[in-house]
């Protein structure tokens, strides 16, 4: 491996699962000897790439956040969209997610936890594959037929019996929520949650990102909390220049992507 290779190796050992590790995990798992690890480890935590805790264990550190800040795609979203995610929350306490697509995933730039609510798996930096969560869905829904059919061709992880994983039933679940502009789906990554989505529309219309919210599953009516998702959606898309979001006099307006109707999928238990 180059130089490169080896330092992003031992970037990429970290996840949620991984928090912090040591010198030897980091080695084995990244196949390095102990001498370039420790050498690696120690030129990565001087320029702030990684924390050492007084175990001995690594984890990664403000600096990688303070760039992830920086993204297009992600931190200048993100600095749009707070305020309005915020006045979600407020309105619908429920917990709220904006997520952006990489590669057959979605990415979490921001995660609002509410309090007295469900627990959710999901946090700031997260990753999901798109076909098990809503705003994944609502990605992979408007994105081209040829990356839908690679993600279809691949393998889908199940987490729970209701995760969408059936070839033709999310072809199908996905034509609709084109349509409608919303997904509502349950238990896709635990069984006590719903969670309803919509798309956010940059330049050219073009979607850019997905809102969310996660409720406790058998709360009210998804269609009531869809309101203030598409106020929400309108809000940040016209920030960003959606054409759609905006009337000529600048003042926001029901987009003609909107129809909303329910669009839900709950398959049966080891479907």
């Amino acid at each position: 491996m180059t130089s490169a290779q080896r330092v992003l190796s031992i970037l990429g050992v970290f996840d949620t699962e991984n928090l912090a590790l040591s010198l030897s995990d980091i080695s084995r798992r990244t196949g390095l000897t102990l001498s370039t690890t420790h050498r690696l480890l120690n030129e990565l935590r001087r320029w702030g790439a990684l924390s050492r805790h007084s175990d001995g264990k690594y984890s990664i550190g403000l600096r990688i956040l303070e760039l992830g800040t920086l993204a297009p795609q992600g931190g200048q979203l993100r600095e749009i969209a707070l305020p309005y995610l915020h006045d979600l929350q407020h309105a619908t306490r429920g917990n709220i997610h904006l997520g952006v697509p990489e590669g057959h995933d979605v990415i979490y730039v921001e995660s609002l936890r509410a309090r007295d609510t469900v627990r959710v798996p999901s946090r700031l930096g997260g990753r999901w594959p798109m076909h098990a969560t809503g705003t994944g869905l609502v990605l992979l829904a408007h994105s081209s037929q040829k990356f839908q059919e690679e993600v279809l061709a691949s393998k889908l992880r199940r987490y729970t019996d209701h995760t969408l994983t059936d070839p033709d039933a999310l072809r199908h679940f996905l034509a609709e929520v084109r349509k409608s502009g919303v997904a509502i789906v349950q238990s896709q990554l635990t069984y006590d949650a719903m969670a309803v989505a919509v798309p956010i529309r940059g330049p050219r219309d073009r979607v850019v990102a997905a809102v969310g919210i996660t409720v406790p599953l058998g709360s009210p009516s998804p269609h009531s909390l869809v309101p203030a998702l598409a106020a929400t959606s309108r809000s940040i898309s016209r920030a960003l220049g959606a054409p759609s979001a905006v009337t000529d006099a600048g003042v926001p307006r029901q987009s003609a992507h909107w129809t909303v109707r329910e669009v839900k999928y709950s398959s049966p238990a080891g479907r």
